[in-house]
């Protein structure tokens, strides 16, 4: 006897419920990469270049997000019996893995430029940093609500984080430039920006990694799980208990669920999967659970154990 509460297959995922957002942050990354690009070239910064670089990484994290609540909302199949749920997490991962790239690249030519000190126009530098400050303001403001929800959406707001910070250097870099002449501040605000990308991208690549791996959903303690679990009436034991995630905001689980000889003998197990269900649901929010109900010494019976 089985149980599968509330399917999957029908629910909006994180990011899918704030696609608009993403969008919006879409469009102004692709703003301010423009701007980024032809201030670089105006003004000879490497700062602007950098931040141009970090943000043409953000549109395409972004558009990967966007690609993937599109694909995550197809039907599944029965060679995808979760459909595309866990297009979102791969997108994350190049998503960071891109950020790494271009992180690389800010480095490697803030040293080849440390000794040639090329002009940089610090007027003008600033004027564009402006322009990218403002940009970026909107989009986090954009995305602070779906933050929590979704990892991509999670990953879009700290890059554009990022992106702001960059912009705060770019602007307080064009300033020293422009009234001292020390034109290596756009070099320091480079690997400042680089300084910036790296640890969100590690963190982002690592929850993304978590989740494709199935690791046990960040929050749950599973021990406390268990508790709930033996502390429904009728259950007797609980083994084969996991745990996993399938994309951002879309936890599931699963368990051999032992009843006692009364509960088997009179066919109680459907009132033990409701109230399974009902107790995780509560608790846990984990709204998507297969249980296996067994009587006493049934795992006996089976090849494998496990906790």
């Amino acid at each position: 006897m089985g149980g599968d509460h509330s399917p999957v297959h029908g629910h909006l995922t994180a990011a899918g419920r704030h696609r608009r957002p993403l969008l919006a942050a879409f469009s102004l990354a692709l703003i301010v990469l423009v701007v980024e690009v032809v201030g670089s070239l105006l003004t000879g910064s490497l700062a602007l270049l950098a931040d141009a670089g970090h943000v043409l990484t953000d549109a395409a994290g972004i558009g990967l997000a966007l690609l993937a609540t599109r694909y995550s909302a197809l039907p599944s199949t029965t060679e995808r019996t979760y459909g595309y749920l866990r297009a979102e997490m791969l997108a994350a991962v190049v998503n960071a893995v891109l950020v790494l790239g271009i992180a690389l690249f800010i480095v490697t030519e803030a040293v080849r430029r440390w000794n040639a000190s090329p002009d940089v126009d610090g007027k003008a530098m600033l004027a564009f940093g402006i322009v990218a400050l403002v940009a970026n303001a909107i989009s986090l403001a954009l995305l602070h609500k779906g933050r929590r929800e979704s990892l991509n959406v999670r990953g879009a707001y700290l890059e554009v984080m990022g992106d702001l910070l960059g912009s705060v250097a770019v602007i307080v870099a064009a300033i020293v430039i422009a009234t001292t002449g020390y034109s290596r501040a756009d070099q320091w605000a480079s690997l400042l920006i680089a300084a910036l990308i790296v640890p969100r991208a590690i963190r982002l690549l690592t929850e993304a990694l978590d989740v494709l791996m199935e690791a046990t959903p960040k929050g749950m303690d599973l021990g406390d799980v268990r508790r709930h679990i033996l502390a429904v009436s009728g259950v007797a034991a609980v083994h084969d208990l996991h745990a996993w995630t399938i994309t951002s905001g879309v936890p599931v689980l699963s368990a051999h669920v032992v009843v006692d000889d009364v509960t088997w003998m009179t066919g109680g197990g459907g009132a033990v999967l409701d109230r399974l269900g009902e107790c995780l649901a509560a608790h846990f929010d984990v709204e998507h659970c297969t249980f296996q109900i067994e009587p006493l010494g049934h795992t006996e019976h089976e090849a494998s154990m496990h906790p």
